[in-house]
């Protein structure tokens, strides 16, 4: 037995040396934000300074494509974990449902998800709203289901932008049929001249104005969605 743990202590000093040379000395990187101009244009960078080199946080491949930037992530960010924590002032003793519209609002239901700061459920439901280039036309088709029972539970629909708000009408519509106990609406951005919705609690993250907006999961033409900012896009592409 003796023999043994002797044997275990020579393997246990062999296996100690190599792992102490993994372990590592350097510094971890200091974040640091900047704003630097970019043909007349903001964009946010990172600057990775622990590593020497600067990493573009919004694609600079697309900046031609982009009127103007509204929002930066940070700005986003911290006005989701305002949200957040008004819908859990309303649900405090609930477990809400949280309905992501896909796919402009996939990105922002799962950041108010993470900010939320209690349980919560997370739902889906695809629509196709037909529209122009700028507005929304209130038509709307019904391409994914939810998967889950809301009768009897609190509901809240998210989306990245209330445009006309034609199409979230019709969301309020069909999902009061399934008899929930409540709905409130949860959005991002609301264009100017939308429609109110007077029986249903609105939180909305800002009122921003009119055109295309791009980034934090809304796109155009499946384009833009990863942006990390907020953008206006350019008219006539």
């Amino acid at each position: 037995m003796q023999q043994l743990h002797q044997g275990a202590e020579k393997m246990n000093s062999r296996t100690r040396g190599p792992y102490r040379t993994l372990k590592r000395t350097r510094k971890p990187p200091t974040w640091s934000i900047s704003r630097l101009p970019h043909r007349g244009r903001i964009f946010t960078t990172t600057n990775l300074v622990g590593l020497g080199r600067a990493h573009t946080v919004d694609a600079g491949h697309v900046a031609d494509d982009l009127e103007t930037v509204i929002l930066t992530e940070e700005q986003i960010l911290a006005r989701v974990a305002a949200l957040a924590a008004e819908l859990h002032e309303r649900y405090a003793d609930a477990t809400p449902v949280m309905i992501g519209v896909l796919g402009g609002a996939a990105t922002f239901t799962v950041d108010l998800a993470r900010a939320y700061p209690a349980q919560a459920e997370i739902a889906w439901m695809a629509i196709k709203s037909y529209a122009t280039r700028n507005r929304a036309s209130g038509s709307v088709r019904l391409r994914k289901d939810l998967e889950v029972d809301i009768s009897g539970r609190d509901v809240i629909i998210v989306d990245g932008v209330i445009d006309t708000g034609l199409t979230m009408s019709w969301l309020i519509s069909n999902l009061a049929q399934r008899a929930p106990r409540s709905i409130a609406v949860c959005a991002l951005l609301r264009k100017p001249d939308t429609a109110r919705f007077a029986d249903t609690p609105t939180h909305v993250g800002f009122d921003v104005g009119p055109g295309l907006i791009v980034g934090y999961g809304l796109d155009y033409q499946g384009r833009y969605r990863n942006l990390r900012c907020a953008a206006v896009l350019k008219p006539g592409l």
